[in-house]
C-alpha cells in the first residue's frame, strides 16, 4: 500500500510539475500590465527617461494637473524633475495630445512609445491619468519607490503602441470604518492601491452599528458619542458582545473631520477617483441612538456596539418626521462635502420588529395607504430619494431597497449574489454588481488554518478572477443597466492597515482587470505571469500583499485501491515535494 501512495503521488507530482513548467513557458505577450490592455502592438528599441527628458501638455487646466501629479511622482524614485517643453519639441519628450477619438470613449487612451519620444493621447483628464498608470507599469518597479533609488537604474521603456479604454465606467472598490477605524494616511494609500489599478469608485462605508465616523456640525454627539466604543478587541468579533461596565471608558474608534475628508476627497480627485460615501439607513443605526435615542422607536438610549450585533432590530422610526429633520441636515452636510453623483443610503438588513411593534409606524403605514413594513421601507427610500434629488444627488442602496418597491431613478448594488441586480436591470434601474461569492473580499483567500482570522467563505484570486458582472440572464439591452463592479472589504476581523491590504490585494487587481479588459480577452494563465511583475512593484511600494494564492492546496481523495492526492497552486512555478522529509 505505501508503495502504490508513493506512485500516486509522484505520477500526480510529476504531472503537475510538467503542466506548471509547460505553463511558464507558453508564449505570453512581453507586456505585464495589469490590467491588461486592450490592444497591444510592440515595436523596437527603448525610449530612455533620463533628467533632459521634456514634457509638454496643453493649455488645459485638467491636463496640466496630471501631467504635474506624474512629474511629481517621477521626481521622487529618480531625482528627475522634468521641464515643461513646447510644442515644437520632438526628441526626448512627453507629450499630452487631447483628441476625441470616438473609439477611446469617455476614459480610453493611446500610448505611443519610441526611441525619441511618448505620445499620450486621450479626450479627458482620466484617459491621461490611466496613460501615465500604464507607463509607470511599462518602467522598472523602481518608479514605485517612495524615495530615491540608486542612480545606476536606467528608466527604459519599451517601443510599443497601446489603445486602451475599460469594459466598464464603475470600477470600485469599498472599505468598511465603522466596525474598526482607519486613519487618513491610510485611507490615501487605499487610494492609491485603487488608483494604480485604473479604478475610479471608493465606496467609503462611514456609518454602521459599531461606529459614526463623519463629523456632522449640527449634530456633535455623532462623533462626541456614536464613534467611540468600549474595547472588546481581544474577543472574537462575533463574542464581543458584552456591553459596558460601570465607569469603562470607550475608547475605540475615531472620526473624520470635515477637513479630513475635504482633504481625502481632493486626494482622491487627483487620482481620479470618485469617493462615494454610504451613510446606513433605516437600519444599521443603533450607534446614533447612542447620541440620539429619539429618533428610534423605543426612544431607549443605547451603547455603540463593540462586536457583532446580530439580529439587529433598532431602526429609524419611519413614523417620526424628526427622523426625516435628522436624516435630511446630515445629508446636506455630506452633499456638500462630497462632490460624487452618488450617495449611498445602505438599506441592508433592516429588520422591521421594532415597526410592527410602533404606534408611529403603524399610523404612518395607515396615513400613506401602504401595504405593510416592506413598503414603508419602500416610502421611506423613496422619501429620501425625492430629498436626494434636490440636491442634486443620486441614491443608491443595497439589494434591499427592491422590498415593496423601487424608488423610481434609485442605482442597486447587488451583494446577495446578482439576482437582486437582475430584477433592478430588468425594471430599467442602473446596477452596481458586488456578489458576496466573488467580490467580498474579507472572505479567506488560502486555506484558512493558514491564513489571518476572517469572518469566514471563500474568495481565491482565480475566483475574482472568474467573476462576469453581466448575468446570462440578461438581454443586450438590460444589460447595459450594468455599471460595473465593486470589491468589498468589511472590517469586522480587520483591525490594522496591514491587515486591510493582505486582505484587498492582490484581488484588488484580479477584481479590477474583470473590469477593465474586454472579456474575450481575459485570461487566467496570462494573468498569472503578469501578477509576478505587480507582485514586485508591491515588494518596492512596501505593500503587504497575500501570498495566499502561492500556497499549495493538498486535496486527499479515497479511491477503491488507495488514495489519491491532487496538489494544486494558483502560481505558475512547480510544486516540489518529499516522501522522506529531506
Amino acid at each position: 500500500m505505501r508503495q502504490s501512495i508513493q506512485t500516486i503521488l509522484l505520477i500526480i507530482s510529476l504531472s503537475f510539475i510538467f503542466l506548471s513548467c509547460s505553463q511558464q513557458h507558453s508564449k505570453h505577450s512581453e507586456i505585464n500590465i495589469i490590467p491588461k490592455p486592450l490592444n497591444f502592438e510592440k515595436g523596437s528599441g527603448n525610449f530612455i527617461l533620463n533628467a533632459e527628458t521634456k514634457i509638454v501638455y496643453p493649455d488645459d487646466s485638467s491636463v496640466k494637473q496630471v501631467a504635474e501629479f506624474f512629474n511629481s511622482q517621477i521626481a521622487v524614485p529618480t531625482g528627475f524633475k522634468l521641464q515643461k517643453g513646447n510644442e515644437h519639441e520632438s526628441t526626448n519628450v512627453i507629450v499630452f495630445k487631447i483628441n476625441d477619438k470616438e473609439t477611446l470613449g469617455e476614459e480610453g487612451y493611446e500610448l505611443i512609445v519610441n526611441k525619441e519620444s511618448i505620445v499620450i493621447i486621450a479626450k479627458k483628464s482620466n484617459g491621461f491619468f490611466y496613460g501615465m498608470q500604464t507607463l509607470f507599469q511599462l518602467l522598472p518597479p523602481e518608479i514605485y519607490s517612495s524615495e530615491k533609488v540608486a542612480s545606476e537604474i536606467q528608466y527604459e521603456i519599451p517601443s510599443c503602441r497601446i489603445t486602451d479604454k475599460p469594459r466598464f465606467a464603475w470600477r470600485g472598490m469599498h472599505l468598511d470604518v465603522s466596525r474598526h477605524f482607519f486613519p487618513k494616511e491610510f485611507i490615501k494609500r487605499y487610494i492609491d492601491l485603487i488608483a494604480m489599478h485604473k479604478m475610479n469608485v471608493f465606496h467609503w462605508h462611514l456609518t454602521d452599528d459599531n461606529g459614526w465616523l463623519i463629523e456632522i456640525k449640527k449634530y456633535p454627539l455623532l462623533t462626541e458619542i456614536s464613534a467611540w466604543r468600549v474595547n472588546r478587541e481581544d474577543l472574537p468579533w462575533r463574542k464581543a458582545t458584552a456591553p459596558p461596565k460601570p465607569g469603562e471608558k470607550a475608547d475605540i474608534g475615531g472620526f473624520y473631520t470635515q477637513d479630513d475628508i475635504r482633504e481625502i476627497v481632493q486626494y482622491a480627485a487627483a487620482r481620479q477617483i470618485e469617493i462615494i460615501p454610504e451613510i446606513e439607513m433605516p437600519g444599521h443605526t443603533s450607534e446614533v441612538f447612542a447620541a440620539y435615542p429619539e429618533l428610534s422607536c423605543t426612544g431607549e438610549k443605547l451603547y455603540v456596539q463593540p462586536g457583532s450585533y446580530w439580529p439587529n432590530s433598532d431602526i429609524f422610526c419611519g413614523g417620526n418626521e424628526e427622523v426625516f429633520t435628522f436624516i435630511e441636515n446630515v445629508l446636506d452636510e455630506v452633499a456638500e462635502l462630497f462632490p460624487s453623483k452618488y450617495i449611498h443610503i445602505g438599506g441592508d438588513e433592516a429588520d422591521k420588529t421594532e415597526w410592527r411593534k410602533c404606534a408611529k409606524c403603524q399610523k404612518r403605514i395607515k396615513d400613506e395607504g401602504l401595504e405593510d413594513e416592506n413598503e414603508l421601507q419602500s416610502w421611506f427610500i423613496k422619501r429620501i430619494e425625492k430629498y436626494l434629488i434636490s440636491k442634486n444627488k443620486q441614491l443608491i442602496g443595497w439589494d434591499e431597497i427592491l422590498e415593496g418597491g423601487l424608488a423610481p431613478e434609485a442605482t442597486v448594488m447587488s451583494w446577495r449574489g446578482v439576482n437582486g441586480g437582475i430584477e433592478a436591470a430588468q425594471q430599467g434601474h442602473d446596477v452596481v454588481m458586488s456578489p458576496g461569492t466573488h467580490c467580498y473580499l474579507d472572505h479567506y483567500q488560502a486555506d484558512p488554518d493558514f491564513e489571518p482570522k476572517a469572518i469566514g467563505g471563500f474568495t481565491t484570486l482565480k475566483k475574482v478572477y472568474s467573476f462576469d458582472p453581466v448575468p446570462g440572464e440578461l438581454n443586450a439591452e438590460q444589460a447595459k443597466h450594468i455599471l460595473g463592479g465593486q470589491g468589498n472589504v468589511w472590517t469586522e476581523y480587520i483591525s490594522t492597515p496591514e491587515h486591510a491590504e493582505y486582505m484587498a490585494v492582490p484581488r484588488m487587481a484580479a477584481l479590477a482587470e474583470v473590469l477593465w479588459t474586454p472579456k474575450k480577452d481575459l485570461d487566467w494563465d496570462n494573468f498569472r505571469h503578469r501578477i509576478n511583475k505587480q507582485y514586485q512593484r508591491f515588494d518596492i511600494m512596501d505593500v503587504n500583499y497575500s501570498k495566499g494564492s502561492w500556497k499549495v492546496d493538498i486535496q486527499p481523495a479515497q479511491q477503491k485501491s488507495g488514495f489519491s492526492v491532487v496538489l494544486e497552486s494558483e502560481q505558475l512555478n512547480p510544486i516540489h515535494y518529499t516522501l522522506d522529509g529531506s
